[in-house]
């Protein structure tokens, strides 16, 4: 995707406890930039996370994650973690996300992270907040709602 699809960004400075013997990013942060992003972007929605959790005992399982590297991330550098919501389904959500160096179009890596909410007693599927849908689809545009 061009960076232009993106409505929301992170930026992150890696951390020497970051980096791995070849002295680049370990390939295992990249699931915590990605996490820390989707964080900020339900923050960013206006989202009360939280909120659902208590008031609506359900909470986000995460059931895919899809890391593809393209290329390293450096100690010290800054990257910007672009993160959209590219499908709702009834009790499911999908992100995009990539990774490039901070304000540069140079592709580090991409990804997907596909949550369902789930009924935290009984831990089946329970269908996705409409205050988050709303807030979703007001972002992102009606289009991410799957058919």
């Amino acid at each position: 995707m061009a960076i232009s699809d993106y409505q929301f960004s992170f930026l992150f400075r890696v951390r020497y406890s970051e980096i791995d013997g070849q002295s680049i990013v370990f390939n295992a942060h990249y699931l915590t930039y990605f996490d820390t992003a989707l964080t900020e972007y339900m923050r960013h929605l206006g989202y009360d996370y939280n909120a659902q959790v208590r008031e609506e005992n359900t909470d986000f399982h995460t059931v895919k994650t899809l890391v593809e590297y393209k290329s390293p991330i450096n100690l010290d550098e800054e990257i910007d973690v672009h993160v959209r919501a590219a499908r709702l389904g009834r009790s499911s959500l999908s992100f995009q996300v990539e990774i490039h160096g901070h304000g540069k179009d140079d592709l580090r890596a991409t990804g997907e992270i596909v949550w369902v909410n789930a009924d935290q007693t009984t831990h089946s599927s329970a269908p996705l907040p409409q205050i988050l849908v709303d807030k979703l689809t007001d972002f992102e545009g009606p289009e991410i709602i799957a058919a």
